[in-house]
């Protein structure tokens, strides 16, 4: 099914979205270093029975920076600001990584428009000390050579023992951070270390939150992802022996069929 590219004005410039399919509605979110497109086999799989809308996020894909920082809640705006132009009241919000936690702040700023929240590979915790020291050195990689940065990082969020078989999964994947601005990339990792947690959120509402969660995830590990999941209320959890921090490239199939049945669930 053809995929409509818009854009809506959002503090001064134009946030680029796809929309394709018709009726309920489902909103994707990507991670650092990703675009809308990297969830074209998802689109593909739901945009026959669902409206489906991919946005990229302040700083990624052909979305502009806005200024040195990205909050989480600047960019859970910015998913404000595509929805009312659309004019769209009520729909589910998957995000992948990042796309999580700016998810998370929506829940947190406009409660009243969710009817799911969908976490890929995400947690509601704040970063650790340790975490956010991290990014800052991962700012000094990305100013010294931003193309090594982008290169190794997305090999990282792949499981180790998936290199070998999904060469083309990493090439797709590497596409979209390669060709992100040292701003761009910058803005969201200080975005990152600065947000703030909203695991309280997972244990108070009452719409249904889908937790994907990989084994061999070298980011967020597995077991931490497990605990936060034992506070949902109304949860579903697709745990992927097999992936890391990308499930939806390294399992898609998995990946759809479950997503197929939360959103069953939520618009129930």
């Amino acid at each position: 099914m053809e995929q409509r590219i818009k854009s809506a004005a959002f503090r001064g410039i134009q946030v680029e979205f796809s929309d394709s399919g018709k009726g309920r509605v489902l909103v994707l979110l990507h991670g650092f270093l990703g675009a809308k497109e990297i969830w074209a086999s998802t689109i593909a799989a739901l945009n026959r029975s669902y409206r489906v809308i991919a946005i990229d996020l302040p700083g990624h894909g052909n979305t502009p920076c806005i200024g040195y920082a990205h909050s989480m809640e600047m960019m859970a705006a910015c998913v404000k600001a595509v929805m009312d132009q659309l004019k769209l009241k009520r729909y589910v919000i998957i995000g992948h990584s990042m796309g999580g936690y700016v998810a998370l702040a929506f829940a947190d700023l406009f409660p009243d428009h969710l009817k799911g929240l969908g976490l890929y590979h995400s947690t509601a915790y704040a970063d650790t000390a340790e975490k956010k020291e991290n990014r800052l050195r991962a700012i000094d990689v990305v100013k010294a050579n931003r193309k090594l940065y982008t290169t190794q990082t997305i090999r990282s969020l792949f499981a180790a023992k998936n290199l070998k078989y999904l060469k083309d999964e990493i090439k797709f994947a590497n596409s979209f951070a390669s060709r992100m601005s040292k701003q761009g990339i910058i803005a969201a990792l200080y975005g990152m270390r600065d947000r703030k947690g909203r695991d309280l959120i997972l244990g108070l509402v009452e719409y249904p939150i889908l937790m994907v969660i990989g084994e061999h995830d070298s980011v967020l590990p597995y077991a931490q992802l497990l605990e936060q999941a034992e506070a949902i209320k109304n949860k579903q959890i697709l745990f992927l022996e097999h992936d890391g921090h990308f499930g939806f490239l390294e399992s898609p199939r998995e990946s759809n069929k479950a997503l197929r049945k939360f959103l069953r669930r939520c618009y129930t």
